[in-house]
């Protein structure tokens, strides 16, 4: 019964800040789903540098939160967590990202693996060894390691961000967030792009070495933080950075336009 009630609160809520405009109502819905906010801000707190503030992210998520109440519509099919969380992200890379909080120096570097990574792979038609990577940068494997680790921490990926893939009849750009299905809409040639994008990025994620394999699929699909990935694989914290930097590094290339 409990959940029941709730359920029914909520309704009434949204109904009155809907259709009669009631700002009270607005606010309480607000505070409502406040704790989906803490959830995404403490999820993607574990990926970013010591220095970005948890605080700071409940904020920045909060505001994509309010966003996301004003334009949301009770009446369609949509649980309004499913809508608001690419809501909520993206209010927090933004603000990350107009803060610029990584340095150019790591931003040129960044550019500098992922070219030179993807250069490599055309030319082996595979992703490269470390060794093979450091060879091509000049660096040591020490100093591509530890250049691997800053390009992880300086990665935030926007789910507006468009991924490129051929297609002869456009122009093969497609973003994360248009592959979030919407049971409200029928969009055929939408859900035939991202159908065939999850194909592809599944068989590049297959293409990956056994471990940076790995560590994509306990991060994004078992949800686990690098510190357990590394207890579970016996690597310190810092070497699953640099393989799950790698492994993006590998994606990106076979995305590459």
């Amino acid at each position: 019964m409990g959940p029941d009630l709730e359920a029914a609160e909520r309704r009434e809520l949204w109904h009155r800040y809907k259709v009669d405009g009631d700002e009270r109502a607005r606010e309480r819905l607000v505070v409502d789903y406040s704790p989906l906010v803490e959830l995404i801000a403490r999820r993607m707190a574990a990926g970013l540098p010591a220095h970005v503030e948890r605080s700071d992210l409940i904020s920045y998520g909060l505001l994509g939160l309010i966003g996301a109440i004003e334009r949301f519509d009770p009446d369609r099919e949509v649980r309004f967590e499913t809508f608001a969380l690419a809501r909520v992200r993206g209010a927090i890379i933004d603000e990350l990202r107009s803060l610029d909080w990584v340095p150019r120096s790591v931003r040129s570097r960044a550019r500098e693996v992922e070219r030179e990574h993807a250069t490599l792979v055309a030319r082996l038609g595979r992703a490269p060894s470390d060794e093979e990577l450091a060879a091509r940068l000049e660096l040591s494997v020490d100093e591509l390691r530890e250049a691997l680790v800053e390009v992880d921490d300086s990665s935030v990926l926007a789910l507006d961000e468009p991924w490129a893939f051929g297609d002869p009849r456009g122009d093969g750009r497609v973003s994360i967030l248009d592959t979030i299905r919407d049971p409200g809409a029928a969009d055929p040639d939408g859900e035939a792009q991202a159908s065939e994008l999850t194909d592809r990025l599944a068989a590049a994620i297959e293409s990956l070495p056994e471990r940076e394999r790995l560590v994509i699929a306990l991060y994004y699909y078992e949800n686990l933080t690098l510190r357990e990935i590394g207890e579970l694989l016996g690597v310190s914290e810092s070497r699953v950075s640099q393989l799950h930097s790698k492994a993006v590094l590998g994606l990106r290339s076979t995305f590459r336009p």
